[in-house]
């Protein structure tokens, strides 16, 4: 992640899932990818089904643990798709798939924790995402926490992104004004037109969006 920055930029908000761990690919993308290393064979219709039960499946009251990380949290949605999508759970294939994903992540993370680092030493930095209640946890797990000032999450603030207030709260978090902050995300539609209705500067990782197709 290649990111320039004039002198104007005093701050910096992240998106999280999509931008920092997955190289601007869309996580049904990943999972799909990991079904097809598994050798499951499923239609792009029936895994779209399946991968938004997992989705709704996770954002549950009680579902995920603040103390879950990002395997924990991968194991629990894999379990809700192959359920949906009547696969066998008993032939260790689900949890194959989530530690796949788990490496994944970690690989994604791993290479960019160097320009994380080298921004956080010159700027603070948030993290503003739709998550569950566990990005703590998964921040510690994959070495990330000590580059974040906040971390604001839509399963603890109660507000989810496109509403541009989730945003709000990562300006004041920054103490910064808009147009001295930068955000950075993967979808157009959930980070960069609410981040731009505040007046920030915002940079696009493009890559694979949903839904994903054949």
């Amino acid at each position: 992640m290649d990111i320039r920055l004039d002198d104007s930029i005093k701050g910096i908000i992240f998106d999280y899932g999509g931008t920092i761990d997955s190289r601007g690919d869309h996580w049904s993308h990943i999972i799909l990818d990991a079904y097809r290393r598994e050798g499951i064979d499923i239609d792009i219709e029936r895994f779209k089904e399946a991968y938004v039960y997992g989705e709704r499946a996770l954002a549950r009251e009680g579902a995920v643990g603040a103390q879950d990380t990002f395997r924990d949290l991968m194991i629990k949605k894999c379990r809700a798709e192959f359920d949906c999508a009547g696969l066998n759970l008993s032939d260790g294939r689900c949890e194959a798939v989530a530690r796949r994903c788990y490496d994944y992540a970690r690989e994604c993370v791993d290479e960019l924790r160097p320009t994380l680092e080298m921004l956080s030493a010159r700027l603070p930095l948030v993290l503003v995402s739709n998550f569950y209640g566990n990005l703590n946890a998964v921040l510690r797990d994959f070495r990330l926490s000590h580059c974040f000032k906040a971390v604001i999450e839509s399963a603890v603030v109660g507000v989810r992104k496109p509403d541009p207030a989730i945003f709000r709260l990562g300006l004041e978090a920054l103490g910064l004004e808009a147009e001295n902050v930068l955000v950075v995300g993967d979808s157009y539609s959930k980070d960069i037109v609410p981040a731009r209705s505040l007046g920030c500067r915002t940079l696009q990782i493009e890559g694979r969006q949903w839904p994903p197709a054949e």
